[in-house]
């Protein structure tokens, strides 16, 4: 029987506004702690696959999809540029396909990838961004991600809804800025944590989803 798989994406805002401590400096602090507890577990580290795509103006795989347990440094960001959504949610949708393609091919069942979208500001593309968001989205499209999406100091909440498919927070203040980036570190890691080491008694791996995250609220689903 072919091994389970979930894929994990932290696709991370890296625009000037997310310059310093209270930004991506914050985020890059904790990257050795999710290294560190997802690659020092056995289970977890076999069942999940991590990867860091960070975005300003252009888009950038930081980290390709990888075995934690088989890394030995974390990848660091570093701020500057605008910020524009168009160009990640293109670089999202065909790193996934070629991510499942590749595993798949090395024997794996990939189950549905898990996306933690993050994002301080608004998109310059505001116009256009939508296009290749509707192409990570498709529903004819097996890989299609789960979304969880925040919106961090100034990024627009109805935006950060619209691209959230399971559930969007918003940066409350109750925390200081690192300290809520600190948390939404902390989901990412137990929600890997739960995934892989979720299972019924057929073994099946289900992924495993923050309800509520210190320093964020969550943002209400629309009424249908």
């Amino acid at each position: 029987m072919s091994e389970q798989v979930l894929p994990f994406y932290l696709v991370c805002d890296e625009s000037w506004s997310m310059e310093g401590p209270d930004g991506v400096d914050a985020i890059n602090g904790c990257l050795p702690d999710l290294h560190r507890e997802i690659g020092s577990n056995p289970v977890v580290a076999d069942k999940t696959r991590f990867c860091i795509i960070s975005f300003n103006h252009e888009a950038q795989v930081l980290l390709p999809l990888a075995d934690l347990s088989e890394l030995t440094t974390m990848p660091a960001m570093s701020a500057n540029g605008g910020t524009e959504y168009g160009t990640v949610f293109n670089l999202l949708r065909s790193t996934i396909e070629q991510d499942v393609a590749r595993l798949k091919q090395d024997g794996h069942q990939v189950l549905r990838p898990a996306v933690f979208f993050l994002s301080d500001g608004q998109p310059n593309d505001s116009a256009d961004w939508h296009v290749a968001y509707q192409r990570v989205i498709d529903p004819s499209w097996s890989a299609r991600p789960n979304i969880l999406a925040f919106a961090f100091n100034e990024a627009d909440e109805g935006i950060i809804k619209q691209i959230a498919t399971v559930r969007a927070f918003s940066y409350n203040g109750t925390l200081k800025p690192a300290q809520a980036l600190q948390e939404f570190a902390q989901s990412l890691i137990r929600s890997i944590v739960r995934s892989g080491t979720s299972g019924g008694a057929d073994g099946g791996m289900t992924l495993a989803m923050p309800d509520t995250v210190p320093g964020f609220t969550t943002i209400p689903a629309d009424v249908v």
